[in-house]
């Protein structure tokens, strides 16, 4: 593995909870708790989580994301050996350019729903969720047969997300983000800071996720980029599951799991089973898109009082007695006045219209499906 010039605190025999290049800074700006995630601590209260929201959705908030891990693949291979592990058609990624994928297994379960960033004609980074594919990339490096080099290198993401986010972003970096297009990277130095700047981010609003490549340079980086906001309302914060939500947008663990298929979550059109390349699953996800799904994920509204955080938990589902799925993510959004969730329902359930209960923190409540996302079904505030 590449040098990683993170803080360590050990927790349990043999287990390494790292700390960001930001925590520090983080700490200085009001982080007052903080989560695991990718064996790292990540800030997940700068106070109230309703004005983080309304931060977010009318200003930009900073986000300490260093949590999103990079897996690194290098060499002569590189290319066709990260189509082996994703089902999206990679052949179509530009170098310079990002792309939502999937990774998964020889059963079609999703393993990780990465942003691959293509730094080179065989240069890849994949952006990860909570699961640990540095291992995995690796294993199955063995047997490839392939010229690859696989590391995490030091790398850690801050996001920089809200609708002037732009504006700040040409405050820090001048014109060489002015042309950046959704779903695209450029590489600079600010300050002497190496960097990768790319319009990519976990919020549904227009936003930048800035990855650092030194760690040593976290707290000037976190600094100069909120006196850089200061006169646009920057705020400190954290990644919004309101806004997450709202946008339908997946928590890994949460949403889908190794035991879940693209297919069920709606993503086919992340799946190229007719391509010429082989990938892990391909076999498994072409029996499955010829045999139909029996579970769909859905978007719900949910009656009641507005809640007042997050499940934490999954809550039945059920109709004439009987359980028919799980409330995977719920929240109260302010802005829609609406109890909101995502859910997994079998499949002749998911029609929108339908109508069942759900066992909440709460108690039983009454349900609604409806389509999601929840808000800006087209994307147009990230991609404009």
């Amino acid at each position: 593995m590449a040098k990683n010039t993170q803080n360590t605190d050990a927790v349990g025999f043999g287990t390494q909870i790292r700390k960001s290049p930001y925590f520090d800074a983080t700490m200085r700006w009001g982080a007052a708790g903080f989560s695991v995630y990718n064996h790292m601590y990540i800030p997940r209260d700068f106070g109230d989580p309703v004005q983080n929201f309304w931060n977010l959705v009318n200003d930009a908030i900073l986000c300490d994301v260093a949590v999103e891990r990079q897996v690194e693949i290098t060499g002569p291979d590189a290319a066709r050996f990260v189509q082996l592990l994703s089902p999206r058609d990679i052949s179509k990624c530009a170098v310079g350019q990002c792309k939502y994928v999937i990774l998964t297994n020889d059963k079609g379960g999703v393993l990780n729903d990465p942003v691959m960033l293509r730094l080179g004609e065989n240069h890849f980074w994949f952006s990860l969720a909570d699961s640990d594919i540095l291992f995995w990339a690796q294993g199955v490096a063995v047997n490839a047969n392939m010229d690859v080099t696989i590391t995490e290198p030091d790398v850690s993401p801050l996001q920089l997300q809200g609708p002037k986010s732009g504006e700040i972003a040409h405050a820090l970096f001048g014109d060489a983000v002015a042309d950046l297009r959704y779903y695209w990277l450029t590489e600079l130095e600010f300050e002497g800071i190496p960097l990768v700047v790319s319009r990519t981010g976990w919020s549904s609003e227009l936003g930048y996720e800035i990855y650092l490549r030194d760690g040593s340079k976290g707290d000037q980086l976190w600094e100069a980029i909120m006196q850089a906001g200061a006169p646009f309302g920057l705020k400190p914060g954290h990644t919004s599951s309101i806004r997450r939500i709202e946008g339908g947008m997946l928590s890994y663990h949460a949403d889908m799991d190794i035991d879940t298929n693209p297919f069920e979550l709606g993503l086919d059109r992340l799946i190229d089973l007719d391509m010429d390349a082989d990938f892990i699953g391909k076999t498994a996800l072409t029996t499955i898109r010829q045999q139909g799904v029996t579970r769909k994920q859905v978007g719900l509204i949910i009656d009641g009082a507005p809640f007042a955080a997050s499940n934490t938990t999954f809550w039945p589902v059920e109709s004439d007695g009987q359980v028919i799925g799980k409330v995977t993510s719920a929240i109260y959004s302010p802005r829609l006045d609406q109890n909101i969730a995502l859910a997994m329902l079998d499949s002749a359930y998911a029609d929108n219209g339908t109508r069942a209960f759900a066992e909440t923190s709460v108690g039983r409540l009454p349900v609604t499906v409806v389509p999601k996302p929840f808000y800006d079904p087209k994307k147009q505030l990230a991609s404009s």
